[in-house]
């Protein structure tokens, strides 16, 4: 079966705000989805995919302290990577650019889940370890969603379980809309 899909994924910016290399990257936002001319990388030759979309969520914090009382800035985005992102011209189609945004909306929805699992930790040295244990796992989880999507749907081609899964992302980012 010929496979119409892949996703290629990265995690850029753990655990800093500034990433030196100015990778271009386009931010989530619920008003803009991807075209086909935000992938800008060269497709891989060694495989059959149509498309490779590499996103990720990117966290980033300080911790200052200030009379005995800390402050936690956070930074979490998820973000898409033009040039790690490519597609075959010849075979792409709208449901194939569906498909594609779908795994940049998967690491949306864990950018969410992330917020909400920060929010309630308390702003003090011991912030680092739990920020970096609740990272670790929702890292884990996204990229175990992003390798179920794929494998489910396999790779766009079942329709059937590739619509209930663009179904299943819209209610949990619905879900977890006061993280956005």
């Amino acid at each position: 079966m010929k496979k119409h899909a892949a996703v290629l994924l990265v995690f850029l910016g753990l655990f800093s705000f500034s990433n030196t290399s100015e990778e271009e990257k386009i931010a989530w936002n619920e008003n803009r989805k991807l075209t086909w001319e935000d992938f800008k990388g060269t497709p891989n030759r060694a495989d059959e995919f149509v498309a490779s979309t590499n996103s990720g969520v990117s966290f980033g914090y300080s911790y200052k302290e200030r009379n005995g009382i800390g402050k936690v800035e956070i930074t979490i985005q998820s973000n898409f990577y033009p040039n790690l992102s490519w597609y075959r011209s010849e075979k792409v189609s709208d449901y194939i650019l569906a498909h594609e945004q779908l795994h940049f909306d998967i690491s949306e929805l864990h950018a969410r889940k992330l917020r909400k699992a920060l929010a309630p930790l308390p702003h003090n040295r011991a912030y680092k370890a739990a920020a970096e244990a609740i990272y670790n796992n929702l890292e884990a989880d996204r990229r175990a969603m992003q390798e179920s999507y794929d494998r489910d749907s396999d790779h766009s081609n079942e329709e059937v379980e590739e619509y209930k899964w663009r179904a299943y992302v819209a209610q949990e980012l619905e879900k977890y809309n006061d993280w956005k």
